[in-house]
């Protein structure tokens, strides 16, 4: 249970890099934001990660493997603040941090 997301939220992966989603939903808005659904991918940028010999190996996009389990939008479920995603190539912890407060789902 969470508010639901809007392209206003910060999304940034572990390690610092900030996730900009590529497909906002443009049927629904919360503020004047459209909101983010699970299944379109998020481009991060920014991202700092260095491998153990000090080769670059950013994250450079982010997927969600679930969404909202009763909000839908056009089929698709709805992303909640809160949730985890898994960053592509590292897998590590993408987060969508507070943002909207008037509009909760589960």
């Amino acid at each position: 249970m969470g508010f639901l997301a809007t392209i206003a939220n910060t999304v940034l992966c572990s390690h610092g890099g900030k996730a900009e989603p590529t497909a906002p939903n443009p049927r629904v808005r919360l503020g004047g934001k459209p909101i983010v659904t699970q299944p379109p991918p998020y481009l991060i940028a920014g991202c700092p990660h260095l491998t153990e010999g000090g080769s670059p190996l950013p994250c450079v996009s982010a997927l969600w493997p679930t969404g909202a389990l009763r909000l839908r939008s056009m089929g698709q479920a709805l992303l909640l603040d809160g949730d985890r995603g898994v960053s592509v190539p590292n897998g590590v912890a993408v987060s969508i941090l507070p943002g909207q407060t008037r509009v909760r789902g589960r």
